[in-house]
């Protein structure tokens, strides 16, 4: 690709050197893959919407089988790998486990306690690992699907696992089912027939991590048939009930319901010395109950026999129910999980997904073709992606009536910060665009149970079990707040649903007029009054972080006031933003960027005062990709924006001290939460000053790219995406508080900056203007209602915008692009799903 007609447009500089160079910037080759020890740390997840998954590794091992209603990282049911048997006519038979080969260490594991495993005993036998393995790997992600490529020279085909869930953006039913699937491609790479089997072992874990009396049975329905897993141990309502299935369509298959023997080394031996040798398995074939304590291993092998040259394709389809949450922390309580009311068990989930494979396959893959037919950096559209598996982790679930709930992030075995923390769940951007019903539904069961009737204070985090009123013991929080404001305005923006801003309209005005209560008691705009934030502490003196967003919320709050006649609050709100955008700009921008006023003599822990904050200029980001205007001197926004990346941004960590949590270290590079480049440290300064938070950079990267500044803002995206590279970290697993944290999803505002994209659903119009590749650029859009492609490619009279709608449908009656602005006579339907808008410029 020509880089001159790439980044041809970059307006301004923050006025230090870009740590990249343009080839690296300016990287196309979608998607990567990886080898060598850059699989070491790959985790991917399968499963659906709040369902818990099942991770793939790097190497093909199936770990953190989180399944379970909550976190479960490092677990592995034994005996459950992939095993791979084949043979050529009239040759020795070749047994490996479908993985790459071991990686260092080899001590064994060194965590739980154990007898006569783990550490000082080796790998885990019990995971095939003195098996043979593949000698060659490598890993291909490209969410919502990953592939597994694998060869050695010693056998007669080679391999390829692709491993999916469903994922198809507004449709969150299908979305959300408890299901892993691994289609198996098998080649025959010589001149020979080849006989061989695929096959997949699954340990009865039902119940964990209370064993016991679980069953496996055989099915065979005609069009599938497989194994299906339940336990007798715990009744139905009990939160360690569920069920398992691991079924196939494919009808040449061989099968086990559990080990024929198991003393000493009789089950490992068994499928060296039975599968290993004749692709075939001899355990029992009638359904078995396991013992009190004990989990039996049930295995299924798909048979085939492949011509010289030829590639067949097998499928595993994994599914499992964990039908009842259970609250594991404080008071006890258990409630039916959305898919718990949904479907009877595993194997209706499984038939459902057999059934329905061609359509849940074909809509995932368009929606990963579209996707990734997008023209932005190849590491920005990684980081979109992969961030988009938070919400197959256990960091979200579906409560009884469907709603999504959210941790912050996923401690190892524990949900961490539990409630949807609005002062967190506000920067994500990804589910608002892609299933914007799930936001609606956020939206609504926040006012409903955090909302204080009598002066409008939030409770930031929402209470369990379902329904449960906030107690309103704490602080509010000034940004979260401000956040549920302005999610209800976008909600409203990319809907265009009047009915339900009607609905929360009386809500929402409470929430925001709270500020006047609290924290702005004189109207002046300033947030003078003490208030709490997402740093986990409150500020006192008026700040921007939280200054910000309350501008910003005011301008959204009277952009709905007069869109539904309620002129009086929406003059009242104009007239305070105006004193707040004045105010701050005079009182709080030192020249360069803006700070905190703490009050005089006041010895205050944990504030900034001169310090140059990372997200000082937050509302204003809410406002760019809202369409709100500009909240602060539009000057004054791109020093401040330009100076965090200024001093914030360290091309490594070799130099640079770090008390708090350690996110960055050695060569990597990454924006620091606060400095002070002009002096003036507290002793005691704001929390987490000296680290980086992937939530925060992505917000400001991004920022920097609206404001002008699109090197720098590119440098934060590969930065954080250098150090979850494989090697040091994993891609699908971005931490701050913990595993798969939310405010990762911060990062589909890249996708809106480099495009220029917005849609207003109330006016029926698209914004469109983007800043790379100009001259023949495409971008995946997701609004209420419909998803597609939007292009733009340059023509001798100007250029011309394609509206491609791959699935749904939308009205648009006019488009924005810059200064141009087309409306819909001049629009050109092209089929029935493409619109084509010529504009001479």
């Amino acid at each position: 690709m020509n880089l001159m007609k790439v980044f041809d447009w970059q307006e301004r500089y923050a006025g230090r050197n870009i740590p990249y160079t343009d080839h690296e910037l300016f990287d196309f080759d979608f998607p990567k893959t990886l080898t060598g020890k850059y699989l070491n740390e790959i985790a991917f997840p399968l499963g659906g919407i709040g369902t818990g998954c099942i991770s793939v590794s790097g190497s093909g091992q199936l770990i953190d089988w989180e399944i379970f209603n909550r976190p479960n990282k490092g677990y592995r049911p034994d005996y459950t790998f992939f095993m791979l048997f084949a043979q050529s006519e009239n040759e020795e038979p070749n047994f490996r486990v479908l993985e790459g080969r071991l990686q260092p260490p080899y001590q064994g594991y060194s965590h739980g306690a154990q007898m006569f495993k783990g550490f000082g005993f080796g790998p885990p036998r019990e995971f095939g690992s003195g098996f043979l393995r593949m000698s060659e790997c490598s890993f291909t992600g490209y969410f919502p699907f990953c592939r597994l490529d694998f060869a050695d020279e010693s056998l007669p085909i080679k391999v390829s696992t692709e491993a999916w869930s469903p994922f198809i953006p507004l449709n969150d039913e299908d979305s959300s089912l408890p299901v892993a699937i691994f289609d198996i491609t098998l080649t025959n790479i010589t001149e020979k027939k080849v006989k061989t089997t695929v096959a997949l072992g699954l340990q009865n874990i039902l119940g964990f991590p209370e064993f016991g009396k679980s069953e496996s049975y055989w099915i065979d329905e005609g069009s599938h048939r497989g194994i299906v897993m339940t336990t007798h141990r715990h009744d139905q309502d009990s939160p360690r009930f569920g069920t398992m299935a691991l079924l196939t369509p494919n009808d040449d298959i061989t099968y086990q319901l559990n080990f024929a023997e198991t003393h000493w080394f009789r089950a490992t031996e068994s499928l060296m010395d039975e599968f290993g040798t004749t692709g075939e398995f001899t355990g029992p074939k009638e359904s078995v109950i396991s013992p009190e304590g004990q989990a039996y291993v049930a295995h299924l092998g798909i048979k085939a026999e492949l011509a010289p040259g030829e590639s067949v394709t097998k499928t595993f389809v994994l599914a499992w129910l964990m039908p009842n949450f259970e609250k594991y922390w404080g008071e006890r309580h258990v409630w039916k999980t959305y898919q718990g009311t949904k479907w009877e068990s595993a194997k209706s989930v499984a038939e459902y997904v057999l059934e329905n494979m061609p359509r849940l396959e074909g809509q995932t893959r368009k929606f990963a073709d579209t996707f990734f037919s997008s023209t932005l950096p190849t590491y920005v559209l990684d980081a979109i992606s992969s961030q988009m598996s938070i919400l197959r982790t256990p960091t979200v679930t579906r409560l009884t009536d469907g709603i999504l709930y959210g941790w912050e992030g996923c401690h190892v075995n524990h949900g961490c910060c539990e409630g949807t923390c609005t002062h967190v769940w506000s920067y994500a951007q990804t589910i608002a665009y892609l299933f914007p019903k799930l936001e609606r539904d956020m939206r609504e069961m926040d006012f409903a149970v955090n909302l204080r009737e009598s002066d409008g204070h939030m409770q930031f985090r929402t209470e369990l079990p379902p329904g449960t009123k906030a107690g309103h013991g704490f602080h509010a929080a000034a940004d979260g707040q401000m956040g549920n404001v302005l999610r209800v305005y976008r909600e409203w923006q990319l809907s265009g649903d009047d009915e339900w801003l009607k609905k929360m309209w009386t809500s929402v005005k409470k929430a925001l007029e709270y500020a006047w209560v609290d924290w702005d008691k004189d109207k002046d705009g300033l947030l003078e009054g003490i208030h709490h934030n997402t740093l986990d502490i409150e500020y006192h003196g008026p700040e921007t972080v939280c200054g910000s967003m309350y501008l910003s919320a005011l301008r959204a709050g009277e952009e709905m006031a007069r869109y539904l006649g309620d002129n009086e609050s929406a003059d009242e709100y104009r007239k305070v933003f105006e004193s707040g955008k004045r105010l701050s700009d005079e009182m709080l921008f030192n020249g360069e960027y803006y700070y905190q006023r703490v009050p005089d003599g006041a010895e205050i822990p944990y504030q900034y005062g001169q310090g140059c904050i990372i997200d000082q200029v937050l509302g204003q980001w809410h406002a760019r990709m809202y369409g709100l205007g500009d909240i602060y001197d539009p000057d004054h926004v791109k020093s401040a924006i330009a100076s965090v990346f200024r001093y914030n941004f360290r091309d490594n960590f070799y130099n640079h001290h770090n008390p708090h949590r350690v996110y960055a270290i050695n060569d990597d590079k990454g924006l620091l939460i606060c400095t002070w480049p002009k002096g003036g440290r507290p002793k005691r300064s704001v929390t987490y000053a000296f680290e980086c938070m992937i939530g925060f950079e992505y917000q400001v990267g991004a920022h920097l790219i609206y404001e002008g500044f699109l090197r720098e803002g590119l440098s934060v995206c590969k930065a954080i995406r250098d150090r979850h590279d494989g090697y040091k970290r994993n891609p699908y697993n971005e931490f701050e508080c913990g595993s798969h944290y939310a405010r990762s999803m911060s990062n589909y505002s890249y996708l809106l900056a480099l495009s220029g994209f917005r849609y207003s659903a109330p006016e029926k119009t698209i914004y469109f203007n983007p800043v790379i590749c100009k001259d023949d650029f495409q971008c995946f859009f997701s609004v209420e209602g419909a998803w597609g492609i939007i292009k733009q490619r340059k023509t001798n009279y100007g250029k011309v915008i394609t509206i491609k709608v791959v699935g749904g449908g939308m009205e648009i009656n006019k488009l924005v692009s810059g200064d141009i602005t087309v409306d819909n006579n001049d629009m050109i339907m092209v089929g029935s799903d493409t619109l084509e808008i010529p504009i001479i410029c």
